[in-house]
């Protein structure tokens, strides 16, 4: 089975009440081994607001990961290799590789090219789901 890593635009896919979006969250749901999501991409698409309250539900699915140190110093080391300078991008990057010890990773994501370039520095196996 296949351990899913959510990006931002996924995120804001699903707050957008996207059909797309929620379609691929119930699907990952029943055909994976669950939804990781990187606690630094909520930062990224989070508001606080009451219109949110789709978005609220849809990360209660998810594993949330929380960023630490290791994965920190990974992130910029992956933005300097490939000079993408968006580091929670690179932060999906890593924690996909991550995932990858507990079998299969994919991420869901709006920036294909960027999230594959730092993979590839990674040598990583993930595959890169495009949305």
């Amino acid at each position: 089975m296949t351990v899913f890593v959510l990006d931002a635009g996924e995120l804001i896919g699903l707050d957008n009440d996207s059909r797309a979006a929620w379609a691929r969250l119930h699907a990952v749901r029943r055909n994976s081994d669950g939804l990781i999501v990187p606690t630094g991409v909520i930062g990224q698409v989070w508001r606080g607001t009451p219109q949110q309250a789709r978005l609220n539900q849809a990360l209660k699915q998810c594993k949330l990961i929380p960023l630490n140190e290791d994965t920190a110093r990974l992130a910029g080391y992956l933005c300097r290799r490939t000079g993408i300078s968006d580091v929670i991008d690179a932060v999906v990057a890593a924690v996909a590789r991550s995932a990858l010890r507990h079998g299969e990773a994919s991420v869901l994501t709006s920036g294909p090219k960027d999230i594959s370039a730092l993979l590839a520095v990674l040598n990583s196996t993930a595959k890169v789901v495009p949305v």
